[in-house]
């Protein structure tokens, strides 16, 4: 059986050696890059997951992040972000830009090992296209089109349309809507979700009119 490939990217050295160790006694295959300069130097494409330092000289995580999912193929790579900053903006940021998770430093080697376990088990779960009319979603591989043309989505108004589509006709509540698609370590308030929304209808065109708000309620996907 294949072994996962991680790539750590983080300025301090001794943290690179310590997540490089552990993770490869955990049975990953690892390797590390100093920079995000360097780390976009080698085929990023060829991981299963990217452990990335927001803070670095030259490149930041955050900038890092965007430029991989600006690219068809390191756009589905999962990203968690390892970092000293944990305000909800930060978080928020990471998210947005399509961060599978974010672990605040310091932090301990067990915490790492079950958040990538974690991850890596989301990843490699296979789940059939969701579509309505035009509209499609690919769960494999993160992408979504609309009348066949690619339609660019941050994470969370992927996980958004994806509960919507998949469950088109239900309503469902604000919390409901945090719970299934924020992290629960991520504090999000009502604002924040319709917010998002609001995002993902701009990006919809002709099919923003299926995402409904019911007064009171909640929001769905109406047919």
């Amino acid at each position: 059986m294949k072994q996962p490939k991680i790539l750590i990217v983080d300025d301090e050295p001794d943290l690179r050696d310590i997540l490089c160790f552990n993770l490869m006694a955990a049975g990953y295959e690892a390797n590390t890059a100093q920079s995000a300069e360097e780390a976009l130097q080698s085929d990023i494409a060829t991981y299963d997951l990217l452990l990335l330092d927001v803070m670095m000289p030259g490149l930041s995580g955050f900038e890092m992040a965007e430029r991989l999912k600006a690219q068809p193929r390191t756009a589905h790579l999962p990203i968690i972000f390892l970092t000293a900053r944990d305000s909800e903006a930060d978080l928020l940021t990471g998210f947005d830009l399509g961060a599978d998770d974010y672990i605040a430093k310091p932090f301990s080697i067990k915490e790492v090992q079950a958040r990538v376990k974690a991850v890596l088990s989301r990843s490699a779960t296979t789940a059939e296209p969701l579509a309505y009319q035009g509209l499609a979603m690919n769960q494999t591989n993160k992408t979504v089109s609309m009348d066949g043309e690619p339609v660019t989505l941050t994470k969370t108004e992927f996980e958004l349309l994806s509960l919507f589509l998949a469950h088109r006709g239900r309503v469902f509540s604000r919390q409901e809507v945090m719970s299934r698609v924020w992290p629960s370590d991520v504090i999000v308030t009502d604002r924040t979700v319709d917010v998002n929304i609001t995002r993902l209808r701009k990006k919809l065109g002709t099919y923003a009119a299926h995402i409904v708000s019911r007064p009171g309620y909640g929001y769905l996907f109406e047919e």
